[in-house]
């Protein structure tokens, strides 16, 4: 709303992806690194962890796996990327349905896995 209001109509649909990105972008990462999951993944159940050792994301390797999903959304004004991050985003989501651990590309790249934990909605708390 306040790109929308502070730049003229073309402007503003330039301007408003890469905005948008970069907030979801510093909302995911600054989660990830510091509490393994959002507020969405808190109330889904379900948490990031390191695919070695079950441990914490940490700032590093939280920092790609985030940025994975989230550049395709600052790049969609561009029109050859546009369609290219939506063939990406397509890829990303298909590949939770090869192998058993159900990893998106940006959790294969930084070796994450989501994980079930207590304290979801369904939980009883």
């Amino acid at each position: 709303m306040v790109v929308g209001a502070v730049l003229p109509e073309r402007e503003a649909e330039i301007a408003l992806p890469p905005a948008i990105a970069a907030c979801l972008f510093l909302y995911e990462w600054v989660q990830l690194a510091v509490l393994g999951r959002t507020l969405g993944k808190r109330f889904a159940g379900v948490q990031v962890v390191r695919m070695d050792s079950g441990g914490p994301v940490g700032w590093w390797r939280s920092l790609p796996r985030t940025a994975v999903y989230t550049v395709p959304i600052a790049v969609q004004p561009v029109p050859i990327l546009g369609v290219l991050a939506g063939l990406f985003w397509v890829v990303n989501a298909a590949a939770m349905y090869e192998g058993e651990r159900r990893q998106a590309l940006h959790e294969r790249l930084v070796g994450t896995l989501v994980v079930k934990r207590a304290g979801g909605a369904g939980s009883g708390r």
